[in-house]
């Protein structure tokens, strides 16, 4: 198997402001493994939150390069993935996701199998996708509801938590005002103290919200625990809800957990939650960072196991550079291609100097062309 990796940068259509920091642009990795004239693709993003960078992603996807190398094929390879053999123990969440992506990818093109199948479901996940809202004036939320409203997205997460609680509580009744009958979930992203959170919840149930991600600080998951146990509105863990250990300790005492692929490892990994908090009064949610449509599609394959699905992070681009999972009318849905089902809106060809192609031995080779 060769891998060949590709850096560029996703740039948002208008800067993302949440409660900790505001966004404008994200760099991207995107892996390609080719075995037999066939290439898988994934993507691993940058993130300042999880203390990621291109460079470091693009170490690491080398070094999982080597591991890959001890396999014959791409098969045996997922198959040591899925049981925790490959990649090396210590690597990123973030990463093995992008490894596992491309492994799926390939697979499922050399078997003529979309992903989703792979993983046992009958039918391709079609799904509703909530649209964030970064944190903005009234009236600009107000305008950005209604469009959206229009054009068929029936859930919005709004981000809250500026230092002024009263303007998020006008801008969320705006929005509702802007666009009745949509759900309205809100994330402050650990803005709130406990005693901030007990005070406002109320207020936001009384406008309408259907439920809050991660409200307080993460770091006190028992703290968390007892604001969903009497919350009026229902308690979705994010932050205090990355390992398997983490929701373990959650489980039945939230209202939902946020798995976004980046964060747990992929989507054997999500599944693997998703049957720890299955009969527990937990619900599955389904988050994702801001990525393309390649970043975005493996949890597309897997979005039938969510109560709340928010995989809108292609949707926030100004240009994305795949394309197949679609959600622009809010909907996405899981190509019945094989492999993940997205295609380059352009030819994927590794530029840059962290590009490179790998053969076993490790040493610089000619890049190979995407599978057609």
């Amino acid at each position: 198997m060769r891998t060949t990796v590709r850096t560029t940068v996703l740039h948002l259509a208008e800067p993302l402001r949440i409660s900790r920091s505001v966004m404008a642009a994200r760099d991207a990795v995107w892996l390609t493994i080719e075995h037999d004239g066939w290439c898988g693709h994934g993507e691993a993003v940058a993130s300042t939150y999880f203390g990621l960078d291109a460079p470091t992603i693009c170490r690491l996807l080398a070094d999982a390069a080597r591991d890959l190398a001890r396999h014959a094929d791409p098969q045996s390879a997922l198959d040591a993935l899925r049981v925790g053999e490959l990649p090396a123990a210590d690597t990123p969440p973030a990463v093995v996701a992008a490894v596992e992506a491309a492994l799926l990818d390939l697979v499922g093109q050399r078997a003529g199998t979309p992903v989703h199948r792979l993983l046992g479901a009958r039918a391709a996940p079609v799904a509703g996708t909530a649209r964030t809202l970064g944190i903005s004036t009234a009236d600009h939320a107000a305008e950005t509801a209604r469009r959206l409203a229009a054009r068929g997205f029936r859930t919005l997460k709004v981000k809250v938590g500026g230092a002024d609680p009263e303007t998020g509580l006008a801008r969320v009744r705006a929005i509702g005002a802007a666009a009745p009958g949509v759900r309205l979930l809100l994330d402050p992203n650990g803005a709130w103290t406990a005693a901030q959170a007990r005070a406002l919840l109320p207020r936001y149930a009384a406008i309408g919200v259907a439920a809050v991600e991660q409200p307080t600080a993460p770091g006190d998951p028992d703290a968390l625990a007892a604001l969903a146990a009497d919350s009026p509105v229902p308690v979705i863990a994010d932050e205090d809800a990355v390992t398997h250990e983490d929701v373990r300790r959650l489980a039945g005492r939230v209202h939902g957990v946020n798995v976004k692929l980046a964060k747990c490892g992929g989507v054997y990994a999500a599944l693997r939650i998703a049957d720890l908090v299955a009969g527990s009064g937990t619900a599955l949610m389904l988050g994702c960072l801001t990525a393309s449509s390649l970043g975005i599609a493996p949890a597309v394959h897997i979005a039938d196991r969510a109560r709340w699905v928010d995989l809108d992070g292609h949707l926030l681009l100004a240009d994305d550079p795949w394309t197949g999972i679609g959600g622009t009318d809010g909907t996405v849905r899981a190509p019945d291609r094989p492999g993940l089902g997205v295609r380059p809106v352009l030819p994927v060809r590794p530029v840059g100097p962290t590009a490179g192609a790998h053969d076993a031995d490790g040493a610089d080779r000619a890049v190979p062309r995407p599978a057609p």
